[in-house]
């Protein structure tokens, strides 16, 4: 059985850890509110350039080189996390794009510190290294992934492109997502939103020519937002019940402190009354 000074001393030692978790939830949840923000300013462009890109791409019948890829090779770009401490996050992000690759080889295009940790490992998998940290991912960062990745669909490198991110589904569930970008699959007839009272004198060819980088690149920056709130909000999750389960240990470790210190006092009066006998 432990002594009194060793179970304190545990005491002492989970209440430092439970004051590092909870400042850790605070500063997580102080993210999750810009980040939900930014997450959310992100989304009417994309939409807006996908419904015109679908527009484009109904009048193609896909035809062209966008809707047949030159090669199998697989390209997923993973947006991961900067750092760990956030329950599942990272790992359902890396087990979705394992599953979906299921053994065949592919090359990643990784966003966030941890997945480029994950996938650097092997050799000739990321293209590029560019965006180690996707906290500060920008717009003008989002633009040049999508040039990247369209100029190696176009010469043969890669045939099919997948975006891997965390969906912001609420404040208690983030689900990870996989997406196709390319090739491009021709929309269902009725599916086609309206655009607005917009005359276009371009061909569908030069439409989709124009949009589809806006597209690659809207749906990247909105992924890395969407996977920096989720992130947050998993975090947040995660440092609330390790200062739960933290507080339920203190209260276990101060219930056998009390137990052991009423013993000590007991012994003592056992050995003082048998000292007065004798």
């Amino acid at each position: 059985m432990a002594s009194m000074k060793d179970i304190k001393l545990r005491i002492k030692s989970v209440e430092s850890t439970m004051q590092i978790t909870k400042a850790m939830q605070l500063v997580a949840a102080s993210k999750l509110r810009r980040a939900r923000e930014r997450m959310e300013a992100s989304q009417p462009f994309l939409k807006l350039a996908t419904d015109t890109m679908n527009a484009a791409a109904a009048g193609m019948d896909g035809k062209g080189v966008y809707f047949a890829p030159k090669s199998e090779k697989r390209l997923y770009v993973v947006v991961a996390g900067d750092r760990g401490l956030a329950g599942g996050y990272n790992s359902n992000v890396f087990k979705l794009v394992a599953e979906h690759a299921d053994g065949a080889p592919f090359r990643v295009l990784p966003v966030g510190k941890k997945a480029l940790e994950k996938y650097g490992k092997t050799n000739g998998c990321v293209v590029s290294a560019d965006y180690p940290v996707a906290e500060i991912v920008t717009v003008g960062h989002a633009f040049r992934m999508a040039e990247m990745v369209l100029d190696g669909y176009r010469n043969g490198e890669f045939g099919q492109v997948y975006l891997v991110y965390t969906r912001f589904d609420s404040m208690l569930t983030q689900t990870a997502t996989l997406t196709q970008l390319l090739p491009l699959t021709v929309p269902e007839k009725g599916s086609v939103q309206q655009i607005g009272q917009v005359l276009v004198e371009q061909e569908p060819e030069e439409i989709l020519e124009t949009v589809l980088p806006n597209v690659i690149a809207g749906s990247i920056f909105s992924a890395v937002r969407a996977s920096f709130a989720s992130e947050q909000a998993a975090r947040r999750a995660a440092m609330d019940s390790a200062t739960k389960n933290a507080g339920d240990m203190i209260e276990d470790l101060s219930l056998k402190y009390n137990r052991a210190r009423q013993g000590a006092i007991t012994q003592e009066l056992t050995e003082i009354v048998a000292g007065a006998e004798h």
